[in-house]
């Protein structure tokens, strides 16, 4: 009973974690205008089904790490009821944020879920140097890395776009405006019939418009190339996440043998996939278009900055959170454009930094309860 407590448990956390992260990779092909949310969602959902299964083979070292192995001692590592108490208490932090709209970490979450449970369970025993090496320096200096990474590419990104002749251009309306104007028979009959203006101009309001990138390379339009650039850049981020977080979430059922890792994978793929098809909406559009509006030659180079951050971490075992390094890719964009929502960024930021101490308190809870109920 125990063990399928447990199962349940893991799978609920990869439930929140796909309604919190899986749109975080397509987020910039949402908020650029290059396809709509049902084709973003599914893109994200069948590369991140992806690079959940390529973990089973490339990811190993995060399971270990994400068991708690070196953070508590071994034998506390072996019970149920440990594990339990970290799965559900990141559960619930990252399942009560995607209710409310904020990209939070799911990483963070079980970090903090480690710790609150861990001190616990042997107090002063608990490695703290370890925690501050091995997990939370990488999620502190991720975000910051993507931030200035994602600065300095897009920088030279509009440099060589300018020397090849590429400019960028916005759609406006041309055309009549067709105005209702009802004309009165008699007393009681009404007719409405359609009066229509002589042709105008408008600029469209900046939520509105679509910018897009005019010239050719190699004679096919630049615009459609940077199109499947882009697409390829999401699926690249949306293969990451699934790298980098699946391990995290089977870590809690190997550590006691409950399932052979390649079933442990694939359940905690399948219930990601799910919790992203049902709850991501509300997270994605934060992302998408609060942080700071965006179009796809700039989605594209925070999406590429984000892939090859996430996906170099992963293969060396280093717990970045992919919501950290995708929401500090776009925020160096929107810095550089000279856009970006301080407002937004500053709600988020205080997500991040209340993440860590609700999971603690959320995970040191059940943990109590599950010794002593």
């Amino acid at each position: 009973m125990i063990l399928i407590i447990l199962f349940i448990a893991a799978c609920f956390l990869a439930y929140s974690n796909g309604a919190n992260d899986n749109f975080k990779g397509v987020a910039t092909l949402f908020g650029s205008g290059a396809t709509n949310y049902k084709k973003a969602i599914a893109w994200a959902t069948a590369t991140t089904f992806a690079g959940s299964m390529a973990a089973i083979f490339l990811a190993s070292s995060l399971v270990k790490n994400f068991s708690g192995k070196g953070l508590v001692p071994d034998t506390l590592i072996q019970s149920p009821e440990f594990a339990i108490s970290i799965a559900l208490g990141a559960a619930i932090t990252v399942f009560l944020a995607t209710k409310i709209g904020m990209p939070i970490s799911t990483t963070h979450s079980l970090v903090g879920a480690l710790f609150g449970s861990g001190v616990i369970a042997v107090g002063t025993a608990f490695n703290f140097s370890k925690l501050g090496s091995t997990f939370l320096m990488p999620l502190i200096v991720s975000p910051l890395m993507a931030a200035i990474v994602s600065f300095l590419v897009y920088i030279v990104f509009r440099k060589l776009r300018k020397a090849m002749g590429l400019t960028k251009q916005s759609w406006i309306c041309v055309g009549s405006e067709k105005i209702p104007v009802v004309k009165t028979i008699n007393a009681n009959t009404f007719v409405t019939i359609e009066s229509e203006t002589p042709k105008t101009i408008k600029l469209m309001n900046k939520k509105e418009y679509t910018e897009t990138y005019s010239g050719k390379f190699m004679g096919i339009s630049s615009q459609k190339l940077l199109d499947v650039a882009h697409y390829i850049s999401a699926g690249i981020v949306s293969f990451a996440r699934g790298l980098n977080d699946t391990p995290k979430i089977v870590g809690l059922l190997i550590v006691i043998n409950a399932l052979a890792i390649k079933w442990g994978m694939s359940a905690v793929a399948i219930a990601m996939a799910v919790g992203g098809l049902l709850n991501a909406k509300r997270v994605g559009k934060i992302i998408s278009k609060k942080i700071t509006p965006m179009n796809s030659g700039q989605g594209f180079t925070a999406n590429l900055v984000t892939g090859l951050l996430v996906t170099t971490a992963s293969i060396h075992g280093l717990p970045v959170s992919t919501t950290h390094v995708s929401v500090g890719a776009i925020f160096g964009i929107g810095t550089v454009t000279k856009k970006a929502d301080i407002k937004v960024i500053k709600k988020i930021l205080l997500s991040w930094l209340l993440t860590l101490p609700i999971a603690a308190v959320v995970s040191a809870l059940i943990y109590w309860l599950l010794l002593n109920v």
